[in-house]
């Protein structure tokens, strides 16, 4: 009943929100003399922050219609490539000239962990250039129906395994944060079985591997708590009239509300700041704002049956690197990987996936010569910055992308061995 009263808020504020709006456009039309006075602009920017923070934000767009390849601008266009109930496959399908060499095709999985995968947009921006680019857009578990079935993290490792099949041979993927661990479970899944169409490059950022490295604020509340603490307090039913009312959720503006208390102070002088930007006229600051959280508190529910298995495998029996992990009672042998050239990324200052955690992988991958994995920690960046913004631009992109070169070529897979096929 919790999510339903929740929404019952929401909908109570909705005449307010709109007379909000009302005011803001009286206030800010450059034909009320009152639009060009400190008081006017003062209401206004008041009526403004009053309806942002009490809105529910829609799905936002990708919006990426154009890149440059080689020194020129070509159109983009988003192409739906494979379809399930909870997720959708994206490519960003470039008008590059005719007979022109391919890039290498890219599989971006971006995270089930509260956001839609638009929060990875300068990610895909920043690869398009280099790569055909492809993105796990998964579904947002309220607005799917009941009768389509559950989702766990099982499902979610074959889900990433029938994509890296869809796209076929010498396919890199990249796992941004949270999908570290089933990806690296779908490639030693995949190489256990001598799968030819496992990936040329397995790239991991930021990702929980080991939560029992340089443990955060996030991994140690998992370690506090049993998952019936996580079954009883955070799991709710989608309510009406969503497509997928009844179904059991983790939602998300629960994990929102997580991430916000974390820098509570942070979000609170932003907030101030874009007041005064709006009473200051400065818009290029406040469109700034703006487009940061239009994508900030847009947020999706998990099913409860993938949060529960995730917070269990991942946060609470660290069963990955212990080596216990199953994939539907089979055994997950990160050492099976032999062919696919594994690189991962850290940020120096990341809060939510502490140093050495994603370096974890390293140590798991054993199969892997030395020569074919690489580590990187990137300098002055919080966990946002390992995959977004212009250290990430400048530093890290051209990293992957030479990597991606280096071990993107076909070449002669080596035979499985026995203990990786007995796996």
């Amino acid at each position: 009943m919790f999510y339903q009263f929740y929404e019952m808020n929401h909908a109570a504020l909705q005449p307010a929100r709109a007379y909000a709006d009302a005011v803001r456009m009286l206030y800010s039309n450059p034909l009320n003399p009152l639009s060009h006075t400190t008081w006017g602009r003062s209401v206004a920017a008041m009526a403004e922050l009053f309806e942002r923070t009490t809105r529910r934000y829609g799905k936002p767009a990708f919006g990426l219609h154009e890149t440059v390849v080689e020194g020129r601008s070509v159109p983009v266009q988003e192409r739906i490539v494979w379809s399930r109930p909870f997720c959708n496959l994206i490519h960003f399908e470039r008008a590059v000239p005719a007979g022109r060499r391919s890039d290498p095709k890219l599989l971006i999985v971006a995270p089930m962990s509260g956001h839609y995968a638009t929060l990875l947009r300068g990610t895909v921006e920043a690869m398009l250039p280099h790569a055909e680019v492809h993105i796990t857009d998964w579904t947002d578990a309220r607005m799917v129906p009941l009768s389509e079935g559950r989702f766990d993290l099982d499902d979610y490792i074959d889900y990433v395994i029938d994509m890296l099949h869809a796209l076929g041979p010498d396919t890199h993927v990249m796992a941004v944060c949270q999908p570290s661990v089933p990806v690296l479970a779908a490639v030693a899944l995949m190489e256990a079985r001598g799968d030819a169409l496992a990936p040329a490059t397995m790239t991991l950022m930021g990702g929980p591997i080991d939560t029992r490295r340089n443990p955060t604020a996030v991994n140690l509340l998992a370690e506090e708590k049993d998952i019936g603490w996580f079954r009883d307090n955070v799991i709710m039913q989608a309510p009406w009239p969503a497509p997928g009312f009844g179904r059991d959720v983790y939602p998300g503006f629960l994990q929102l509300s997580g991430f916000m208390s974390m820098n509570l102070d942070r979000h609170i002088i932003a907030h101030k700041d874009f007041f005064m930007h709006l009473v200051k006229h400065d818009g290029d600051s406040a469109e700034k704002h703006r487009e940061f959280y239009d994508e900030y508190l847009a947020v999706m529910d998990l099913t409860a049956e993938f949060y529960l298995q995730t917070v269990e495998t991942v946060f609470i029996r660290h069963d990955l690197p212990q080596g216990r992990m199953k994939h539907r009672g089979t055994l997950v042998d990160p050492a099976a990987i032999r062919n696919t050239a594994l690189f991962t990324v850290e940020g120096e200052n990341d809060d939510i996936s502490g140093l050495g955690q994603t370096e974890a992988a390293q140590g798991l991958c054993s199969g892997i010569p030395a020569d074919r994995k690489a580590h990187y920690v990137q300098p002055a960046v919080g966990h946002y910055g390992v995959f977004n913004g212009s250290r990430f631009r400048a530093q890290i992109v051209p990293r992957i992308v030479d990597f991606m070169a280096d071990h993107g070529r076909t070449r002669g897979r080596a035979k499985p061995s026995r203990s990786a096929g007995a796996a």
